[in-house]
């Protein structure tokens, strides 16, 4: 039986083997382990390729969003527009910096956060405050952001959010943890995820299109104060050595080994993001004629990456159960909406507040998706899929 992993890491760095060994011995023959010279290169090569003037590595996703927030001036007693259907992280970011979620739904096609959503809650359940910003009418605690995620490696519809945003004199943060390399058009060309926003936040999980060897981020953005405040607090609000001016910071740093890594696959990413989009041909051109099968949406004017190959299905779990036993390894991202997690119980939300993020977290699935995907895998993948789904 072929076994077809829903990721397969070690292809990439096989493909790597020798630049990341030069990467490691290098970092061990100049000992400099946190900051230095590999740091500093990557950071200057991530924001090059994101369109930004500065990009400053960290620990993690949830740290870079967590920064990026802060810069932003999310404080405790504020809240920040976000929508459900994501990984925690989104969430966790708003909470740890004191703040809280103000959820909203999704589009019901491409999972992301949905303009007319938010103009609907700005309009119909706010009202102007005292300093500028709108409160939000049920909790009385003013708006001061907003956070679209661009989710599986398809940014959220950015242009009409920033137009919301700025009729209401709210700050916009991407999370584009999933989208390295994602684009939007804006003013007749391809903008990055990344540039669209006041800052942006990357995760480089493993997992991730850029990935690293272990945990670490980056926050992205052209404002140079910002940038210098977000520094500042991922090591330990300090200016220089044993000169801290902020009790807000702490240990959020990328580590040297790591951002050498990246810097090494940052040059591949283009073409293994080429690479995910012929292997999604390949699932589109046998799975695009199955009316059972909902395939990932690709607007005009966006470009995907895809992260993940999400597609919804009528009996998920049967699915997931079968494929499994068939040696096709799959994922679920996210079966429980954020609104109804245990977590945040006390925020008051219920099933049935948002109804398109709790259809979709009923009904997606993951197929597999990396760059060293091959045709023939994509096959067994797809006539399993399409058994499975004869067997009800």
């Amino acid at each position: 039986m072929m076994r077809v992993p829903f990721v397969d890491l070690r292809a990439q760095h096989d493909e790597l083997q020798t630049e990341i060994d030069v990467v490691l011995r290098q970092a061990i023959d100049e000992s400099s382990f946190i900051g230095g010279p590999s740091l500093g290169r990557f950071e200057e090569h991530f924001a090059a390729y994101c369109g930004t003037a500065h990009a400053a590595g960290c620990a993690s996703g949830t740290d870079a969003l967590k920064l990026a927030l802060m810069a932003a001036g999310v404080c405790p007693g504020t809240e920040v527009i976000t929508v459900p259907h994501t990984f925690i992280a989104t969430v966790e970011a708003i909470t740890a910096v004191g703040a809280q979620p103000a959820f909203i739904d999704i589009e019901p096609t491409t999972y992301c956060m949905s303009a007319d959503r938010m103009a609907q809650f700005l309009e119909r359940d706010c009202r102007p405050g005292r300093d500028g910003h709108w409160v939000n009418g049920r909790t009385g605690r003013p708006i001061v952001a907003v956070l679209p995620v661009h989710l599986y490696g398809l940014t959220a519809d950015m242009s009409p959010i920033l137009e919301i945003a700025d009729m209401y004199n709210l700050r916009v943060i991407e999370d584009a943890c999933q989208a390295h390399g994602a684009a939007y058009e804006m003013g007749g060309r391809m903008v990055r995820a990344g540039a669209i926003g006041d800052a942006a936040a990357f995760s480089f999980y493993p997992g991730k299109n850029l990935g690293a060897l272990g945990d670490g981020g980056a926050v992205v953005s052209s404002n140079q104060a910002w940038d210098q405040n977000m520094r500042m607090w991922l090591n330990h609000g300090q200016t220089e050595r044993y000169v801290h001016v902020s009790p807000d910071g702490w240990n959020g740093r990328l580590d040297a080994v790591q951002a050498g890594v990246l810097d090494v696959k940052l040059k591949k990413l283009d073409e293994w993001n080429e690479r995910r989009r012929r292997a999604v041909g390949w699932y589109r051109e046998r799975l695009g004629g199955d009316e059972r099968i909902v395939l990932p949406a690709e607007p005009d004017g966006r470009r995907h990456v895809y992260h993940l190959f999400v597609v919804r299905l009528p009996d998920r779990e049967h699915a997931r159960q079968r494929l499994a036993e068939q040696g096709v390894g799959v994922g679920l991202h996210y079966p429980i909406p954020l609104h109804l997690q245990v977590a945040y119980r006390d925020l008051g939300w219920k099933a049935g507040d948002l109804p398109e993020s709790e259809a979709a977290a009923e009904s997606i699935l993951s197929l597999p998706m990396y760059p060293h995907l091959t045709e023939e895998q994509v096959d067994h993948v797809c006539s399993t899929l399409l058994g499975v789904l004869d067997e009800r």
